[in-house]
């Protein structure tokens, strides 16, 4: 796909947005409120969703971005980059902190690279004689390939073995070398052993086309894309009293004849799918650009390979996100079902700049409005760990936009209140927080994520039933509507679908 560079996008378009906004004006308000789902899981990978679809990856341990420690038997203590990477690797610390960490890349279901705290490879001085162990290269390559091999009796203790293959060895707490060529005991003797431990672990997109690799990848996603939401899916949305669904989807969507590697193609279909169910049906679509390149959030479920987070960083990067937004928006903006496009799911704060957020969402609405004066544009606020979200900080971009909403995502996750105190939580805090973010004269608000999970051991039938009934009366206040998280996941209460078969909740 030949993506359009923002300077195209702001020049060619923004004249016809201003026309569009003079014309339309900001009054401009839906007919109806959405009352939707997600179909997460679908297009956009989440493992929590649905875990059985990483059953069949070999050595499915060892997935892309998990979190490893290796503590050596011998000095006790975990081997780690000095200064977190760009010089040679010690073990010398007898608690592991985040230079003593580090974050797996899948080669194969044999081979990795392991990243340290600095972003650099853990692997084999190329200056020296090939046995110091260092963590310079930015560049995964040979020398910084490693097999990870486990004690069959044990699956914490394994050794580290390097592409000239040998073992890895600390021999003091200063001095790492790769030249161990015996076999081992595996005894607290052996100074190539260490005691693993598995910090985290990450289950998305790129996960899962990494882990089944080239050849069995295409077969199991298009299984699962063929499978998980299908048309009779649709009928029992729109037999439901929702109107709309909102699809996630991942960047890689927009190339899907030649996706970059490890992405797989046929999710485009998928989609093609979606819109015609949506229109025999009678249900809207609302598109979620949920997973952008290099993510905006770190997190799986924007297609991170290791927690990094790298979406906004150069002009590029913003560039080829907004070519993603052209694309849909050029494919689908004549489909009768296409109410919204949400730019972006989710950026988290401070990484994704306040000046990044706003350069793209300008450019991606222009993008939407080159092809569309009627679809709606969807901004995510940006999420701050430990507050919640700030669409306010949003409201001088979208002063002036026409179809302008701005989505707020509410997750009410409090164990340690009672079943009452929740409700109250919803009927005092979320709606005080709501009409913070809507107001007569400001963009559309749109709590977009939502569920009626709540994390409270023993809750009875009843006490969810009221939960859901208090967060439907508030989110039902938002302008432009709400969306529940998701139709379907093998945990009861995050799917509509078992809640509403079940009982749980009435729309």
């Amino acid at each position: 796909m030949a993506i359009c560079s923002l300077k195209q996008v702001l020049t060619i378009s923004t004249v016809f947005a201003l026309i569009v906004a003079v014309s339309n004006g900001r009054s401009v308000k839906p007919s109806f409120k959405i009352k939707a789902v997600s179909l997460g899981g679908w297009l956009v990978t989440e493992g929590w969703i649905k875990p059985s679809l990483f059953d069949g990856i070999p050595n499915k341990e060892f997935l892309d971005g998990t979190v490893l420690q290796f503590k050596s038997v011998t000095v006790g203590k975990y081997l780690g980059a000095k200064s977190g990477g760009g010089t040679i690797m010690v073990a010398d610390q007898a608690s592991a902190s985040d230079r003593e960490t580090f974050k797996l890349w899948r080669i194969n279901a044999t081979n990795f690279n392991l990243r340290v705290f600095n972003k650099q490879f853990m692997g084999l001085d190329k200056n020296g004689n090939g046995t110091n162990v260092v963590a310079v290269s930015n560049k995964p390559g040979r020398l910084e390939t490693f097999k990870i091999v486990r004690y069959h009796k044990d699956a914490t203790r394994v050794r580290i073995k390097a592409s000239s293959g040998f073992f890895l060895q600390v021999k003091t707490e200063k001095l790492v070398t790769a030249d161990y060529g015996c076999e081992s005991t595996w005894r607290d003797d052996d100074p190539s052993v260490f005691i693993m431990t598995v910090v985290g672990s990450m289950h998305g997109e790129f996960q899962v086309t990494n882990g089944y690799g080239p050849e069995l990848a295409p077969k199991v996603m298009r299984e699962h894309w063929n499978t998980f939401i299908t048309e009779d899916d649709f009928k029992f949305i729109y037999q439901n009293g929702l109107n709309a669904v909102r699809v996630p989807v991942g960047w890689w969507i927009a190339s899907d004849l030649t996706p970059p590697k490890p992405y797989v193609g046929g999710s485009l279909q998928a989609l093609d799918n979606a819109f015609s169910w949506a229109a025999k049906y009678g249900l809207k679509v609302i598109l979620d650009l949920h997973a952008a390149p290099g993510s905006q959030n770190g997190w799986e479920h924007s297609s991170s390979r290791d927690g990094s987070q790298e979406w906004g960083l150069t002009e590029e990067n913003i560039q080829q996100t907004v070519g993603v937004i052209d694309f849909l928006a050029s494919r689908y903006s004549k489909s009768p079902s296409l109410y919204a496009i949400e730019l972006m799911n989710e950026p988290l704060a401070p990484r994704a700049t306040l000046d990044s957020v706003t350069k793209y969402y300008m450019a991606g609405y222009n993008a939407v409005r080159k092809h569309s004066s009627a679809t709606y544009v969807i901004i995510s606020s940006r999420l701050k760990l430990g507050e919640s979200d700030q669409p306010r900080e949003l409201f001088p971009l979208a002063n002036g936009l026409t179809r302008i909403v701005i989505d707020v995502h509410y997750y009410s996750r409090f164990p340690n209140m009672t079943v009452q105190q929740n409700i109250d939580f919803i009927k005092t805090n979320r709606s005080a927080e709501l009409n913070h973010a809507t107001t007569s004269d400001g963009p559309l608000t749109f709590v977009g994520e939502w569920v009626g999970e709540w994390g409270i051991s023993n809750a009875t039938k009843e006490d969810y039933q009221r939960f859901c009934k208090a967060q439907l009366k508030v989110y039902g206040r938002a302008s432009f509507g709400w969306a529940y998280w998701t139709l379907k996941n093998v945990n009861n209460h995050w799917s509509l679908e078992w809640m509403i078969n079940n009982g749980y909740i009435k729309l």
